[in-house]
Parts: structure tokens; sequence; C-alpha cells
């Protein structure tokens, strides 16, 4: 996997701002375990490179950046936005997420209990009766995004031969973080991106930091388009046809429930960018912030287990989606990228031979330790000492189309309508 040109992960770290966003809140920063900003400044070269120069990014900053819009900070064992929790179980500790309206519905079902508006009392009861098994063996068929802190050695994807996307068609089926990421990389490279939402199912994203929704959609085209209409289940299938690129990030029956195959698209030559929780034979759904902490990267202080950063499975996983993107096999054949957010994390903490002892300690190294002075936290790395950096934002490139404004035009353009 390529790294960034340092390959110090303690510099990588305290410039990224993720150690600002990672520890108590009146605690010290901590710096994380393992390589993520190394790894992702990693790819952001290697997009750099891909592009000759047209896409500049730094991957290592891009893992804080939301917060920057939204102002989030750490918050110890709670996540920085507030909807996950690192909870003991009866053999360790889980990390459970409840982000959506009809998750303490999903939480009686798993606690066998009414848990009311507020289900964390009566989920952190239930959890220290039980092991980290049990909580797997029920959030998965609950549809529960939770899962123990259990690391398992993975290996990421890599990217493959550079190739140009300007001009190409992507169609981003994705919502959120991870995929609308990827999709403003390619974007910026050059790519032609159509944004494809349901009726039922808009993005979630858009209910969230207008400015930062308006970062990664910027320049963007919107279509919405119902697959329970027969017009317009044809009209979907065609667009796919005419991609170049598919970035989706929904388990694979759902968009095959849509007619839409993956399979013969690849086939066709296309790339298909398929991003999922924890692979696309598992049923096991997840976010941001469950994901990173269930693959391992939690940092440690003598209370116990904190989160690392904001969701950083997603910014993470985007990026190195992106990378991947813009690449392709030497023979011009397609190619079916599945991009497990666990085992990017994973494949952070298992690479480097002082990470898997790191992942198990109860505080940071003392070379990796932060301090205070004059009014600002500094680390001792390797390289020297460093001061820690903000999370910082960058500016929207351009407007955001209204939820399916431009259906009629672009499906026209394509001669698909």
């Amino acid at each position: 996997m390529f790294e960034s040109p340092s390959a110090d992960s303690a510099r990588d770290w305290a410039e990224s701002g993720i150690a600002c966003l990672t520890g108590r809140p009146d605690g010290p920063p901590l710096i994380p375990p393992g390589r993520a900003a190394t790894l992702a400044r990693g790819m952001t070269a290697q997009i750099e490179s891909a592009t000759n120069g047209a896409v500049q990014l730094d991957g290592a900053r891009l893992l804080s950046e939301r917060a920057a819009f939204t102002g989030h900070r750490r918050a110890g064992a709670v996540s920085a936005g507030g909807s996950c929790r690192l909870l003991p179980t009866a053999d360790g500790w889980a990390a459970v997420s409840c982000a959506r309206p009809d998750d303490p519905l999903l939480f009686g079902a798993l606690v066998g209990a009414d848990v009311g508006e507020d289900p964390w009392p009566a989920v952190t009861s239930w959890l220290a009766g039980h092991t980290g098994q049990d909580l797997l063996e029920l959030a998965e068929p609950l549809g529960i995004a939770a899962g123990p802190v259990s690391p398992v050695p993975a290996a990421a994807p890599q990217p493959l031969v550079p190739r140009a996307v300007d001009g190409l068609l992507v169609v981003d089926f994705s919502s959120l973080w991870a995929g609308p990421l990827c999709s403003h990389v390619l974007g910026l490279a050059g790519a032609r991106v159509v944004k494809v939402e349901t009726p039922t199912r808009p993005d979630g994203a858009r209910l969230g930091n207008a400015d930062f929704y308006r970062l990664l959609h910027g320049g963007h085209e919107s279509v919405v388009l119902d697959p329970g209409d027969d017009t317009e289940r044809r009209e979907l299938a065609q667009l796919v046809t005419a991609a170049d690129i598919i970035i989706e990030a929904s388990r694979p029956r759902a968009l095959a429930g849509f007619g839409l195959d993956a399979d013969r698209f690849v086939a066709s030559g296309g790339t298909w960018v398929s991003i999922t929780a924890h692979g696309r034979d598992s049923f096991r759904i997840g976010f941001g912030d469950d994901i990173a902490a269930s693959a391992g990267l939690i940092a440690h202080d003598a209370q116990g287990p904190v989160f690392v950063g904001d969701a950083l499975a997603d910014p993470l996983t985007g990026v190195t989606a992106a990378a991947l993107a813009l690449s392709a096999p030497a023979d011009g054949s397609g190619v079916l990228w599945d991009v497990s957010m666990s085992a990017v994390v994973s494949s952070t903490l298992t690479h480097h031979p002082d990470d898997s002892e790191r992942m198990y300690r109860s505080s940071p190294p003392l070379d990796a330790m932060c301090h205070s002075l004059r009014g600002r936290w500094w680390v001792e790395a390797p390289s020297g000492i460093v001061a820690l950096a903000e999370p910082q934002r960058r500016e929207p490139a351009g407007d955001v189309a209204e939820s399916g404004r431009d259906t009629s035009k672009i499906l026209s353009e394509l001669g698909i309508r």
C-alpha cells in the first residue's frame, strides 16, 4: 500500500487533525494506533500521480475535514457526532450506533423490552451481561449497526495501473460520506458525476451540514428515479449501461432488486466500486464510527477506550475507493472493487510490526503522547516535534444540483429520454 513520503505515523496523525478529535473532552488529545493517516496520504499521492497533478489533496487532512464544518470535538467513549458509544460487554467492549429514527425500536428487540426514547440505559445493562458474540448474532439479523471491538487482520484492495477519468461518466448511488467522497475526487479529476436517488431513499446527508454536503457534491448532477415505476426502472438501467464507473454503497441484493447486475457491468468493461460495511458477502450494516471501532481503531487512556476521530472509516474508505477507481487492469478489462470499510480500517492496523502491539496497550507509547505548551498541543514524533493541527476545511468549488432537477436534461443528453 502506498505511504506518505514521511512514513512517520505519529507526525501524520498530528498533522491530520484527528488527534484533536481523539480523547476525553476534559483530557489531552491522543495519538491513535496504526497508520491510517499515513496510508491516506499515500492514497492521495497515488491520486495526484494518476491525474498528472490535477488533483492535489492531503489524505490525512481529509480524515478530519467534516469536523471543520460541524464543529465536532473529541468526546471520549461517545463518538464526535454523538450517535455511537463504546460500551463494556461481558468479555470486552462493543461499539453501538443509534443514528436512525427506528433504532430505539430495534434496540427494544435486542434487549427484549421497551427501551423508550432513550435506549442507552437498557442497552448498556444488556451488554454488560452478554458477550460480543451474543451482540453480533442478534445485531446482524435485526439490522443494528454494532459490533464487538475485535480486531481481525485484513487486507484492503490495492490500486492497479493508473488511468485518467477525464470525461468519463460516473453514476453514484451512494450516500453519506465514503461514496460521495470517492465521487468528489473523481469529479475533481474531470469525470462527469451523476448522483442517483430514489423518491423514498434520498441521501440522508442532505439533512446534515449544508456546506459540507456542497463540498462533496458541488458541480455534480442529480436524478431521482423510482425503480418501482416501469419507465423509470428502464431509464435507470439505461443510465447504468451508459456509465463508465458505478459507485454504490448498498448490500448487493439492494441494487440487484432494481435489476442492476454488477457482474454484467464489469464484463462489459466497466468499473464497479462497491462500498459496504463488512464486504459484499456480509449482511452486517455499519456506520463510520462503529465500523472503525469494531475493527480495532480505538485509542486508550487510563479510563479505557475512546473513539478515534469522527466516523473515520468513512473518509478513509472514500479516499481509498477513489484511488482504486483511478486505476484499472492493464489489459483494459472491467473490475469490481469490493471495498469493505472494516477491512480498509483493519489494514491500517495490521501492516506494520508495532501496530498490533499498540492496539492492546492501555495508553499510547511515551514517544507518541501529547504535551501542552503555550496553549498548544504538541507531540514528539520520530521525525521531530510536531504541533497538533486542528481540522481544516476546503471551500466548495461548485453549486449542488437540487435533487432530481436535471433528470430529463441529463437522460436526454445521454440519449436515454
